[in-house]
């Protein structure tokens, strides 16, 4: 200001009172300022802000606004408003929005009045870049500041501690920024110079030491740290005092520090420390107590003392929400470590909810090449591969290790973290090379970084030993093993999850080697350590009990192996019961695959020690397991449909599997990629959303037992669940099984029958030629008598399906059963007992998708006594006359926006066309007349008219029909890896690419009219139209709910793929999903002509028989054997409920 002064004095000596009043006036504003700073560093806001008004009021009436005391009022009324946001909660961002304007006008005024070159320029200048930099505005902040630096540098030189003062908020910014070189530089040179000007005694040399801490931390240089955050604790102490909140920020990073270097005495030691004098000084609303909150909860969660993590996470979150809102960096990294919490205690679902909202935080604020961001990608990956996941959480593991390799370098922990990770995905996926060479290098890393006696080295040693027992190196296991135990037993304890990791892999190893006393050591001591830090109710200590299970069966102690079995299977089912809540159908699908070695070892130890006692608990697994996700899916869609709040989430998740179905369809060349992933994406989330938040899903999805499937069992009628399972002894060995466990009135449990191999039957239902009449003959007919071949004999079907069971069902007449595996491709009923009898003759046989519906049965809600027929179709092009055919439908389906059209589907074939079938034309006709005549309102769709846009419209406007059939062409390939694909009536040898599609509701199908143009040539008749190939997933998207029979007049529309315990996926299921209650479906190719007669036969028995469907349909089945001889001819049908 003297300056000025002086200036003015020489250039206007007339004016000499006015500016004697001006210097009057600048003191004034400058005392009046400099009160308003000391009540500032008192957080007196209120007080100082009123002062500065002052000041401002003298300035503007005495001085004028472009003056140097106005600009440095302006300047002050944003640094109250900017150390005001500090303390400040849900204002803070206002207040920093409102420093901003009032910093830069006192940097507009300043420019004006006192140039660029000037040190209050530069004040004002350094102060908008460290409220950038507060505001997440990196880029705006390094502008700012690198300009300040250079001001300062030159108009005060670089031994000034201004100067210093830009570097050090620089080497903060770049930190931040995770550029850690660059900050390590800015911080080395601050220090250097605040050491020769300040010296060492220095609060703040003390606070860039401090910083070097953090930087060398974040670098992974934990030497260099700690010698760093000592000294800086040292000076605080002594210049500060230990009730200093400064002090107590180096006490936390040291605790932090500590945690990483696995002194977790010295760490949770300095934690409580700093937590106390934070409540003491700062009070518990403070985000520095926050952190000192979340680190006891990291801290606690290494430990395994899960609840009272749980307990300090929870409140660190609350208070940042207070302080911060819920779109911070601060809160996002809580919401991560609650995510790690509940991934140890098997809460997936919650995992999955903290991850996600955390990853859209810090995506939104940091970006995604963040290593923070990274964090996220990597805890996904651990959490997806929990939970069977393999190939996504691949996809997270290499995102995170990409993210990390470029920000942080490849001499890293967290680098070393994503190695780890990755090979411990690899080994457990069979690609034992990959995984060695991945695991192999972390373990160099952490060896290098952290050294042998910290946990993540031992994990390290633990996933090699692993993958040495796998490869059968198993002294080179047992050594990695042990030593992996000891550094867990010496740094956690004997009482900590990981400890009892190394205790389960040592028992696997001693298991396997014979060395049963010392496995079961093991074993049982990893369960008790289990049980006690994470409970029950976790996948790994569903292993434990597996393992322990295993080893008693071995040993021959059935008992104690019975009694770890029973508790094995109530613990699978909680947790698939949990998953039920958070996972789509594809994710359920791949969870379920990770239960089917415990289902193999109760089924293996049932059958080699023949125990009764688990015969229930077989039963029991059946109901839960068999059709679990079939009749997920029924549940949410019907609650969905019945609650307006989810019927819109529903409808969405439809439109973008409709999308889906379209882009299946063409050729992988073709199709847009991107778009797919995008659409699977966002379907699994909706899918994951409705089973959230759908009402009611829990209490749909009730579990029946035995017991209840018996109460519904009249006299003379049994219940059998077959089941088949690959037989087990210390692991799965490549011999499929099949048992059947029967249940009557009466029994005391249900009893496990022990069947066939399935080799034994594959050999009699593989085909070279076809499934045509001699084959079908031979395989539904008694054995000739006479001279039989020298060798093996091959056993019938009734050899091996039913006279193990005839004994125990010499008194019953009804049957229910549930088929599985290739019991799926069989007519039951069509087995002969005799050259006379089948077991059609002998018994009522039920085939139901699980002996579940006799205690659930499927409600279907018939709206309307109406009928919708398919038949006589026209198989090739006839633009006009099929364009007319939609003109009904167009309407409809431009209103929905695309939502309900799939459109354009490429089949890529060529050569083969699907012939006219003459007699599906009279069959339709006929079965009108009979429906017609019982009042059944009837609309027949033949030739052209018989359009795919014509049935994807059944129920979405109104009530889906009563009844629905459809005499058509059918089309089923197997899996592009088995053998030659099966096609239904008449097309031959016809390549197509639904062939090769990996997804198997796409393989199977329906023709429809004007489908051989798609067929033949990849396209439709006119851009815009459907194709005619109407695919099992198409069928799947539509809602059927009130349709109450589905007949398939085509051939082979029984078959599909057959996946575990979810039985047919094809046509089949596609119905059953869209809602049907019955099926009738082919087995086989049967003729044209006897397809015909056989529907007639059973609408008669049915409409005008006033029979119920299973007897119409029995009823049909015997007239037809009794017309024609041979089964091929009247044995390809099946009912379904």
């Amino acid at each position: 200001m003297k300056t000025i002064l002086s200036f003015f004095l020489l250039l206007l000596p007339v004016f000499l009172w006015t500016q004697t009043v001006d210097s009057v006036a600048i003191r004034q504003v400058d005392s009046l300022i400099q009160v308003s700073r000391a009540l500032t560093a008192k957080s007196d806001f209120e007080q100082a802000m009123k002062i500065n008004e002052t000041a401002e009021k003298i300035a503007l009436e005495k001085l004028g606004r472009e003056t140097a005391a106005y600009g440095s009022c302006c300047f002050n009324h944003g640094r109250v408003l900017d150390f005001k946001s500090d303390s400040a909660t849900v204002t803070k961002q206002r207040l920093l929005t409102e420093a901003e304007s009032w910093y830069l006008n006192s940097k507009t005024i300043r420019e004006k009045v006192l140039g660029k070159e000037h040190p209050d320029y530069a004040q004002s200048v350094f102060n908008l870049g460290y409220l950038y930099r507060t505001l997440g505005n990196y880029e705006k902040s390094a502008v700012y500041f690198l300009e300040a630096l250079k001001i300062r540098e030159k108009v005060l030189g670089k031994e000034n501690v201004d100067y210093a003062q830009t570097l050090h908020n620089l080497g903060m910014l770049y930190s931040n920024m995770s550029r850690y070189q660059e900050s390590e530089a800015y911080y080395l040179e601050a220090l250097e110079i605040r050491e020769k000007v300040l010296g060492k005694e220095n609060v703040d040399y003390a606070w860039t030491l401090h910083n070097l801490g953090w930087v060398y931390d974040k670098m992974g240089n934990y030497q260099e740290s700690e010698a760093y955050y000592l000294e800086a604790l040292e000076i605080r102490e002594k210049v500060l005092s230990k009730k200093h909140a400064d002090y107590a920020q180096t006490l936390h990073n040291l605790g932090l520090l500590y945690s990483k270097l696995n002194n977790y005495q010295k760490s949770e030691a300095y934690y409580l420390e700093a937590l106390s004098i934070r409540e003491k000084v700062l009070g518990k609303e403070n985000l520095d107590y926050s952190w000192s909150l979340l680190g006891l909860g990291n801290l606690y969660n290494d430990f395994g003392q899960y609840e009272k993590a749980e307990g300090y996470f929870l409140e660190t979150l609350s208070t940042q929400e207070k302080i911060l809102g819920k779109k911070s960096v601060d809160y996002a990294h809580t919401l991560t470590n609650l995510g790690i919490l509940c991934v140890s205690i098997g809460q997936y679902e919650k995992a999955e909810g903290y991850y996600l909202e955390a990853g859209a935080i810090l995506e939104a604020l940091l970006g995604r090449d963040h290593p923070d961001y990274a964090y996220i990608q990597n805890n996904l990956g651990v959490l997806y591969m929990e939970i069977g996941q393999f190939e996504k959480a691949e996809g997270y593991y290499l995102e995170a290790k990409a993210i990390w390799e470029k920000t942080l370098g490849k001499e890293h922990p967290n680098y070393a973290a994503s190695l780890n990770n990755l090979g411990n995905l690899y080994r457990q996926t069979g690609q034992f090379e990959k995984a060695e060479e991945y695991l192999l290098e972390a373990k160099t890393i952490w060896e290098k970084i952290l050294g042998k006696k910290h946990p993540n080295y031992a994990t390290s040693l633990n996933n090699l030993g692993t993958l040495y027992w796998q490869t059968d190196q198993f002294g080179k296991a047992e050594g990695f093993f042990l030593e992996a135990k000891t550094i867990q037993e010496n740094n956690l304890g004997k009482e900590h999850p990981n400890y009892a990791t190394s205790l389960n892999n040592l028992g696997t190893l001693y298991w396997q080697t014979g060395q049963f006393e010392e496995a079961e050591s093991f074993y049982l001591e990893a369960k008790t350590i289990r049980e006690k830090a994470q409970s029950k109710e976790h996948p790994i200590y569903a292993l434990y009990l597996y393992n322990l299970a295993n080893l008693y069966r071995e040993m021959g102690r059935y008992q104690k192996a019975e009694t770890f079995c029973l508790e094995l299977a109530a613990v699978n089912k909680r947790l698939l019961e949990k998953s039920l809540h958070h996972l789509s159908e594809q994710e359920l699908y791949n969870y379920l695959t990770t239960f089917s070695k415990s289902q193999n070892l109760i089924l293996s130890f049932t059958l080699c020690t023949g125990n009764c006692n688990l015969g229930p608990t077989c039963f029991d697994n059946s109901l839960f397991y068999k059709g679990f996700l079939l009749n997920a899916a029924n549940q949410v869609k019907h609650l969905a449909l019945s609650d307006s709040a989810s019927t819109e989430k529903y409808n969405l998740l439809k439109g973008r599997r409709r999308r889906l179905a379209t882009l299946y369809a063409l050729p992988i060349a073709e199709r847009d990629s991107t778009l797919v992933v995008d659409l699977e994406s966002k379907a699994n989330d909706l899918e994951k959303d409705l089973a959230r938040t759908v009402v009611g899903f829990g209490e749909a999805m009730q579990q029946v037992n035995w017991q209840d499937v018996q109460a519904a069992l009249k006299p003379g009628e049994a219940a059998i669940e077959f089941v088949h399972y690959r037989y087990h002894e210390k692991e799965a060995s490549d011999s499929t099984m099949y048992a059947a466990l029967v249940l009557r009135p009466g029994d005391a449990q249900p009893l496990f029958i022990s069947l066939f191999e399935e080799k034994q039957l594959d050999s009699l239902l593989k085909t070279q030629g076809g499934r045509r009449a001699d084959y079908v003959n031979d395989l539904y007919t008694m054995p000739e008598r006479g001279v039989k071949p020298l060798g093996q004999p091959q056993k019938s079907l009734y050899e091996l399906l039913w006279h193990p069971l005839e004994d125990q069902l010499a008194e019953t007449k009804t049957i229910y059963f549930s088929p599985s595996g290739l019991l799926h491709r069989l007519n039951l009923g069509a087995i002969p007992i005799n050259d006379e009898v089948s077991l059609a003759d002998r018994f009522h046989l039920v085939e139901l998708n699980s002996t579940r519906q006799l205690v659930i049965p499927a409600k279907v809600n018939v709206a309307d006594q109406d009928a919708v027929l398919y038949g006589g179709i026209l198989y090739d092009m006839d633009s006009t006359a099929i364009a007319a055919a939609n003109q009904g439908y167009n309407s409809d389906l431009v209103a929905t926006r695309g939502e309900l059209a799939f459109s354009y589907s490429d089949s890529t074939n060529r050569g083969g066309t699907w012939t006219y079938l003459k007699s599906t034309a009279k069959e339709a006709d006929k079965i009108e007349t009979i429906l017609v005549g019982a009042g059944i309102k009837t609309n027949t769709r033949k030739g052209f008219a018989a359009t795919e846009e014509s049935f994807k419209i059944l129920g979405k406007n109104k009530p889906s029909p009563r009844i629905l059939h459809l005499a058509t062409h059918g089309f089923f390939f197997p899996d592009p890896q088995t053998e030659a694909p099966s096609l239904g009536r008449g097309l031959g040898e016809a390549e197509s690419s639904f062939k090769i599609s990996d997804h198997p509701m796409i393989r199977s199908g329906l023709i429809l009219a004007g489908g051989n143009q798609a067929w033949q040539t990849g396209k439709p008749l006119h851009p815009g139209m459907e194709d005619g190939i109407l695919t099992a997933y198409e069928i799947s998207q539509m809602n059927l709910s009130n349709t109450e029979l589905v007949v398939l007049s085509a051939c082979e529309t029984g078959l599909g793929d057959i996946q575990g315990n979810e039985g047919v996926y094809g046509l089949q299921r596609a119905f059953k999903i869209a809602g049907a209650k019955y099926l009738i479906m082919s087995l086989w190719q049967v003729p044209d002509q006897e397809t015909s007669v056989f529907m007639e036969t059973f609408y008669r028995h049915w409409i005008e028989g006033k029979m119920t469907i299973p007897d119409a349909f029995r009823r049909t089945q015997q007239e037809m054997r009794e017309r024609f001889i041979n089964p091929y001819q009247w044995a390809g049908f099946v009912l379904v409920e």
